[in-house]
C-alpha cells in the first residue's frame, strides 16, 4: 500500500480537523498562515489521495439506546467461508467492525447491543446461522479513550 509523504502544512491541517471536523476552512486558514483557498486544495487533495476518508458524526451509542458493547473473536470451519461470513456480517446492522486478524481468531468482530439479552439474541439469530465453528465474545464495560492515529510534525531543532 503506497504512503503518501506529508508536509508540515499537511500535518497542521490534519492535526486540526481530527481533533474537530466541523472546523471552518477559514479557520483553519487563520491557523496555518494560508489562503481559505489553499486549505480548501490541500483537503482536497489529501482526499483524492484517500488520506482523508470523509467526516462524520459520532453517535453515543448508550444515548440511542445500545448500552453493550462486545468484542467477539469468530472461528470459521474453513478458510472458504470468509468472503460469504463477512458479506453476512455487513448485513447484521449492530456488527459495526470486522477485522481479519493473525492469531486464534479467523475474523474479530465489535457489536452493540441494547443490553445482553439482545446480545445473546444476535448470536442465536444471527451469528450461529453463518456455520462458525465457534465465538468467543468479551464485554466492554467502558470505553475508556478513543482516537485517531496521531499526526506527528518533526520537530525542528
Amino acid at each position: 500500500m503506497a504512503h503518501h509523504q506529508l508536509d508540515e502544512l499537511d500535518e497542521k491541517i490534519l492535526k486540526l480537523i481530527i481533533g474537530n471536523a466541523r472546523m471552518p476552512f477559514l479557520e483553519v486558514a487563520r491557523e496555518c498562515n494560508v489562503s481559505g483557498a489553499a486549505i480548501h486544495q490541500r483537503i482536497q487533495k489529501l482526499t483524492n489521495l484517500g488520506v482523508i476518508k470523509g467526516s462524520e458524526f459520532i453517535v453515543d451509542n448508550t444515548q440511542v439506546g445500545y448500552e453493550t458493547c462486545a468484542y467477539m473473536g469468530l472461528y470459521l470451519k474453513s478458510p472458504g467461508q470468509f468472503p460469504t461470513v463477512v458479506e453476512a456480517l455487513k448485513q447484521i446492522p449492530e456488527v459495526v467492525e470486522c477485522h481479519y486478524t493473525t492469531g486464534q481468531y479467523d475474523l474479530f468482530i465489535k457489536i452493540y447491543a441494547k443490553n445482553n439479552q439482545h446480545l445473546l439474541s444476535i448470536i442465536h439469530n444471527k451469528l450461529q446461522p453463518l456455520g462458525l465453528a465457534r465465538t468467543e465474545t468479551l464485554i466492554s464495560f467502558k470505553e475508556a479513550f478513543k482516537r485517531q492515529i496521531p499526526i506527528d510534525i518533526e520537530d525542528e531543532e
